[in-house]
């Protein structure tokens, strides 16, 4: 294609920080959904007449979808675009949300939020970093804008459960719902000016049998967590059949690279060590946080009995943690390296979690809850965007789609795999003893988190050599 002077991105300032606050609140709203029924499990359970096992088997497969698919939903971007891939996913996204208002009973409820929400949110979140790493292709720029991504993800996730609650105390749980489908709308009016960077390629082919085994392998794997306190044989024969797709996957995934077509994943994707580690980052960080969010909501309802809005206050700590740190990523990412900051990062949640198990076991009152979750906001705030950047930023341009997907997955599989196991053990004894388990649990993933980011190097970031092209190719208007 012939370059032409027209600029791909909007003229201004103005539209760069429409576009900006478009792929933000994408973000925010994403995260949002993830964490905000954790303070409405009872009011869900009563009127749903379910449990509160009921309940988190919704959540986490709403973000068990979103990571089986984000993969997929990353190459479509190269199909089809990033911009149609992001409309269509809102789209998608906002009759889920809308369907889960209406539910009638726990079935309908896992349609709208679990499976129509997780699939919205597979299509909608790959060309958020996409296009932000495009449309913002020097250090400062991309650190700033990443940084204002990922403030808003996390904010959506650690404010999920105080303005979910809020909601739920003054109207009802479904009313949650429909203020997600309008914030849905507010984003495709501020999105309807985005101009793809690169063009699409209708040419390009998708694996379609890579796609279902990487989420039927990984759908196997959550639920075999989830069924650890039920049966554990079936936990165990989930397991093990997971891993089985899985292999198979990556076996299907070399087999197509040996015969020159393109799989849905590249396996080179997993050459590059300090994306590797950076991607084990990104799953312990989201980890953490649903992990945390999750355990903490339920035993302050369950087990202290608070109600939704009080749990939601509670939380405010996390948020007001996270924001600080998060909307300082530009000034952080100038001063120090990304392995420092990730590594500062999970050190401080660790002592944040470790407050929270301490604290909680001394206190009745609800403020000993707040120190460790403010702790842990902080730490999360300092690494969520070095961790991304690391990634987004060791690979080039035509790999975008690849990589979003990828990192996006590993995210959001992080994400149910807290909510899997933390939730799992929580739910198993719903008493202090469950409660201090699941938590000294999360620490262990913590730890490892730490150790994996004193292997990154010590010099990384943007400016990585493995990316020869820093701007993105014009396309014509």
């Amino acid at each position: 294609m012939v370059e032409t002077a027209g600029p791909a991105r909007p003229a201004g300032q103005a539209g760069q920080r429409r576009v900006l606050a478009a792929l933000a609140l994408a973000q925010f709203i994403c995260s949002f959904a993830g964490s905000n029924m954790n303070v409405m499990i009872n009011d869900i359970s009563e009127d749903l007449d379910t449990t509160v096992q009921g309940v988190q088997v919704a959540i986490t497969l709403f973000l068990l979808v979103m990571a089986a698919l984000m993969i997929p939903g990353g190459k479509l971007t190269d199909r089809y675009g990033r911009k149609r891939c992001f409309l269509t996913g809102l789209v998608v996204y906002a009759i889920g949300a809308l369907l889960s208002a209406a539910a009638p009973g726990l079935g309908v409820l896992i349609l709208g939020n679990s499976i129509l929400e997780g699939i919205g949110t597979a299509l909608l979140i790959p060309p958020v970093y996409i296009l932000t790493t495009l449309l913002h292709p020097d250090v400062t720029s991309r650190a700033r804008a990443f940084g204002v991504v990922m403030a808003l993800g996390g904010v959506g996730a650690a404010a999920g459960p105080l303005i979910g609650g809020l909601i739920t105390t003054a109207i009802s749980w479904r009313a949650a719902f429909v203020f997600q489908a309008l914030v849905i709308a507010v984003i495709v009016v501020l999105s309807l000016r985005i101009e793809d960077p690169l063009p699409p390629d209708p040419t390009r082919s998708f694996d379609t049998v890579g796609a279902v085994l990487s989420a039927v392998g990984l759908v196997l794997v959550v639920m075999g967590i989830l069924a650890a306190d039920n049966n554990i044989w079936l936990m165990v024969a989930l397991l093990v059949l997971g891993a089985l797709v899985l292999w198979w996957f990556f076996h299907s995934v070399r087999a197509r690279e040996a015969s020159g077509r393109e799989p849905l994943l590249s396996l080179r994707l997993f050459h590059n060590r300090t994306s590797n580690l950076g991607l084990v980052t990104q799953n312990i960080q989201w980890l953490l946080l649903m992990g945390t969010s999750f355990t903490v909501a339920a035993y302050l309802q369950v087990v202290r009995g608070y109600d939704a809005i009080q749990t939601g206050v509670i939380f405010t700590a996390a948020t007001l943690g996270l924001l600080v740190t998060s909307l300082s990523a530009e000034r952080l990412a100038g001063r120090h390296s990304p392995r420092t900051l990730v590594m500062t990062g999970f050190a401080v949640s660790v002592v944040g979690v470790a407050a929270l198990i301490a604290l909680a076991g001394s206190f009745s009152t609800a403020w000993a809850f707040v120190p460790g979750l403010l702790l842990i906001g902080l730490g999360l705030g300092v690494m969520l965007t070095p961790s991304v950047n690391v990634v987004q930023s060791s690979f080039p341009e035509e790999q975008q789609g690849e990589i979003s997907g990828l990192s996006r997955s590993v995210s959001n599989l992080g994400s149910s795999f807290g909510t899997a196991i933390a939730g799992t053990i929580l739910v198993a004894g719903l008493t202090k003893g469950a409660y201090a388990t699941a938590m000294i649990t999360l620490a262990v993933f913590g730890l490892g988190g730490l150790a994996a980011a004193a292997l990154l190097p010590r010099h990384t970031g943007s400016s990585t050599t493995s990316t020869p092209r820093t701007t993105a190719p014009r396309s014509s208007a």
